[in-house]
């Protein structure tokens, strides 16, 4: 598949009920993590994988905060739609749901509140994106491994099982909330059946791959980090690594208009009036310093 073959999911639904009291009054996905909503950063994920159309999936009293963030896409050349999931009945729903924006094209899901950071996640991505022949998915080294879906590897680093939250886990490398799928998931999900605790799991979905013999796995090491900011806990420390990113570099991590601009969606015009129209902020004023490196590079050259 093409890079522009590719559809992108965010899914951003769910009660947030591990962040309770702070998820009463604002969907978990818009809470910030160090100086953006917790959304910019799988959006940026998969901008930097190359797709430039979005479906945001989250419960119909949240969708008009995603609106009123994300809008349609367009200021970062992207397309942006947004659809319902009345309720929380598990990750592969969203196939279900996102059956006609997902068309005939292959899609990369990812969940809303997973942060990914390093080199080699650009590249892997769009690896991904481009050699999709079936489902692509994103394994990373955890200690606590009876926490996730888990993936059993061969010697050959070939997946042959993967269990969710396994009581006696076989392998400590555990599935990330990042997928991507070939056209035939659509098929695959409406034919799952609930699992006990009522939901669509999306560990079926690769298993139904794994039987097929075109699941492959993308090991993330040591290089990469993968943070879920699901809890207090690891909000407050996803927060603090992006911090201590961003302080020491000086360059912004999952800021969706460099990105853009990176990435060839946005000209330097457009990313100077999307500067522009921000109100004074830091935010702003990191990304003016942007424009003022790019200039100069620009009058070098």
């Amino acid at each position: 598949m093409k890079g522009h073959d590719m559809k992108g999911i965010i899914l951003a639904g769910g009660r947030g009920s591990r962040l309770y009291p702070v998820t009463n009054c604002i969907n978990k996905h818009l809470l910030p993590v160090y100086d953006k909503p917790m959304v910019y950063y799988p959006l940026s994920s998969l901008m930097l994988g190359g797709v430039k159309e979005f479906l945001v999936i989250s419960s119909p009293e949240d969708l008009p905060q995603f609106k009123q963030l994300l809008g349609d896409g367009s200021r970062l050349g992207l397309k942006i739609q947004y659809a319902e999931q009345p309720e929380p009945k598990g990750i592969a729903q969203a196939f279900i749901i996102g059956e006609k924006f997902i068309g005939k094209d292959s899609v990369a899901l990812i969940l809303g509140d997973n942060i990914f950071y390093g080199d080699s996640m650009q590249s892997r991505l769009q690896a991904a994106t481009k050699d999709n022949v079936g489902a692509s998915i994103f394994a990373y080294r955890v200690k606590d491994p009876e926490r996730f879906g888990v993936v059993t590897i061969d010697k050959n680093w070939n997946p042959v099982s993967i269990i969710e939250k396994p009581k006696t886990p076989e392998s400590n490398w555990a599935v990330t909330g990042l997928y991507v799928y070939n056209n035939d998931v659509v098929e695959i999900a409406k034919t799952l059946k609930p699992s006990a605790r009522g939901e669509l799991e999306i560990t079926d979905v690769n298993a139904e791959y794994l039987k097929r013999g075109t699941l492959a796995v993308k090991f993330l090491g040591r290089g990469n980090a993968w943070l879920d900011a699901g809890t207090h806990d690891s909000l407050l420390e996803s927060s603090e690594f992006i911090r201590i990113f961003e302080k020491r570099q000086g360059q912004k991590i999952s800021c969706p208009e460099e990105i853009a601009y990176r990435m060839g969606f946005l000209n330097f015009e457009q990313l100077k009036k999307a500067v522009a129209d921000m109100p004074s902020s830091t935010y702003k004023s990191d990304l003016e310093a942007l424009l003022k490196e790019e200039m100069e590079l620009q009058a070098a050259a």
